[in-house]
């Protein structure tokens, strides 16, 4: 409190001009007090003028009063730096070349306090007393200090800009309205601000109701990454479950074969050891027999040979051939099972990848980027398109590396495949289509089809389920020297565009955007085709000529 207390004792002994602690004060007639020297200097510049006013009520004096020291006052300010207090610091309530300064102080200016639209004048708080106090005053705009005070000053008849113009949509005075405006539609600028305002006003609640939306629309986007993480997070848990129990299984199962293979083996080899340790003593008795009868040979008395000849056995054994030699083996109709296994699992396993694919795809399709609008664009997603030789037609021969596919009048030495197009000269390529992706073919002949179709597309026949174009599982461009056409589900729709050798398929799987182009010198957006792909895609060709994707 005692801080307050000095605080209003400095402000009570401070001159109104230079803001310190008055210095020889005097006392003018209205009763206002100032430093002896401020009074003098700020008098001195309306000398010519011969009219004296207060700074702070405006009263003026003819003629110019008397300055006789304020004693008292004087006094109280000895008395007042006694007690230790400092004058007010250098830069207090001082303009900065920033602040908007009172255009009445002078010599070192004060911050503005206030702007008076009337005057066009800032006053700083001192200086803004006559507008509180003095009735024809109060009625004055006052508003925030502002340094564009002379923009409202008409430059062409040194007039406040009280109307606008509409027609001009400019602010004017009230000659301006008279003279070169006179015919415009012209209001004041309070009227215009009102409308201005209310515009504002429906703008900002457009604005916010924008907001609003937006944010409600951020709201449902966290909603969906929480969702999409729960489910990942639920979908990945499940997955290496499923995977540690298949791999628990697989591997019970090998360890069940191993078991059973190496019991056959012990088997097998046991048994064959008691063949073996039989002929080994056949060997050894045999050996023993072949001794006798070599010591008998060499008998030199004949009446003892022949008296031994008679115990010996009448015959020699001969050699067996009961004994087949056959390497141990795996059974055959396990090792078949084994591999018949291995086979279905390869394609689960694919199926799985494949819908886990389209999943992905999906939550991509939310953020999708815009489709490119120039080749350069298109070509950041080239892909490398090869032909699978298992779905190709006989008629057809591939080429290129499998990039480029023939139509030919004789059969080609495929081997029997279910995948094979059977009545259709048509093929699909190895690679499934998934994201986005880019190609281009060049094609010759009477006709050919390009476009992409699903895996389960029927390939058996010449009907409008095998056929490109002519059932829902296809995309298709037929490309003709007459000129274009799109088909898809046996609706065909003719396209117009310049006929080129060379065209262009963009796929963007998850947007369910397919688009083609005309692609020479310049490059032409033939079709574009907008749905929703459920399946992994493949690129694919009907060919009555010839056709190669390009490479990247």
């Amino acid at each position: 409190m005692a801080q307050q207390a000095v605080h209003v004792d400095r402000e009570t002994f401070s001159c109104p001009i230079c803001l310190d602690l008055l210095k020889d004060p005097v006392t003018i007639p209205c009763g206002h007090s100032y430093c002896m020297s401020c009074i003098k200097s700020f008098w001195d510049e309306n000398e010519e003028k011969k009219i004296y006013h207060c700074p702070q009520c405006r009263q003026t004096f003819t003629p110019r009063p008397l300055l006789q020291k304020n004693t008292m006052l004087a006094a109280l300010v000895e008395q007042l730096k006694k007690t230790g207090l400092q004058p007010a610091p250098a830069d207090h309530c001082y303009a900065g070349p920033e602040d908007v300064a009172c255009d009445f102080c002078t010599g070192r200016k004060l911050k503005a306090f206030r702007s008076c639209l009337v005057c066009l004048v800032s006053y700083c708080r001192n200086h803004l007393q006559p507008h509180l106090d003095v009735a024809g005053l109060k009625k004055h705009k006052l508003v925030e200090p502002s340094k564009n005070l002379q923009k409202k000053i008409c430059s062409q008849h040194d007039e406040v800009m009280k109307m606008f113009c509409r027609t001009d949509q400019k602010c004017i005075c009230l000659i301006c309205l008279m003279d070169e405006h006179k015919d415009h539609d012209t209001v004041s600028t309070a009227a215009e601000r009102t409308d201005r305002q209310r515009e504002l006003e429906e703008r900002r609640g457009s604005i916010h109701q924008g907001i609003q939306d937006r944010e409600k629309d951020v709201k449902l986007l966290q909603q969906e990454v929480e969702a999409i993480n729960h489910s990942a997070d639920e979908a990945v848990e499940d997955s290496e479950k499923i995977f540690t129990e298949l791999i628990r299984l697989l591997q019970k199962r090998s360890s069940e074969v191993k078991h059973h293979i190496r019991s056959q083996q012990e088997d097998e080899v046991s048994r064959v050891k008691d063949v073996q340790e039989k002929l080994e003593q056949e060997i050894t008795e045999l050996k023993r027999k072949d001794a006798e009868l070599e010591q008998l040979s060499h008998t030199e008395d004949h009446n003892q040979f022949l008296l031994n000849y008679p115990s010996l056995p009448p015959r020699e054994p001969k050699g067996s051939s009961s004994i087949n030699i056959r390497p141990l083996s795996c059974d055959s109709a396990a090792a078949t099972s084994l591999k018949s296994l291995g086979g279905k699992l390869q394609d689960v396993l694919r199926d799985t990848w494949t819908n886990i694919s389209l999943m992905v795809t999906e939550v991509d399709n939310l953020f999708s980027e815009p489709e490119p609008k120039s080749r350069a664009g298109l070509l950041k997603y080239s892909c490398e398109i090869t032909l699978d030789p298992n779905t190709a037609h006989r008629n057809l021969l591939l080429s290129e590396r499998n990039r480029k596919a023939q139509r030919m009048c004789q059969h080609q030495s495929y081997s029997q495949h279910p995948d094979r197009f059977t009545g259709c000269y048509q093929v699909l390529s190895r690679e499934r289509l998934t994201g986005r992706c880019y190609w281009e073919v060049e094609w010759s002949g009477q006709q050919v089809y390009v476009g992409v179709a699903y895996k389960n597309i029927n390939k058996a026949g010449w009907g409008n389920e095998c056929v490109f174009g002519h059932n829902a599982n296809s995309w298709v461009l037929s490309c003709s020297q007459s000129g274009f056409s799109y088909g898809h589900n046996n609706f065909w729709t003719s396209v117009s565009g310049p006929v080129s050798s060379r065209v262009g398929v963009f796929l963007d799987h998850g947007a369910g955007l397919l688009s083609f182009y005309s692609v020479s010198k310049t490059m032409t957006l033939l079709h574009r085709v907008q749905t929703r792909f459920t399946q992994l895609l493949h690129a694919g060709v009907y060919v009555c000529g010839s056709v190669e994707f390009c490479k990247p």
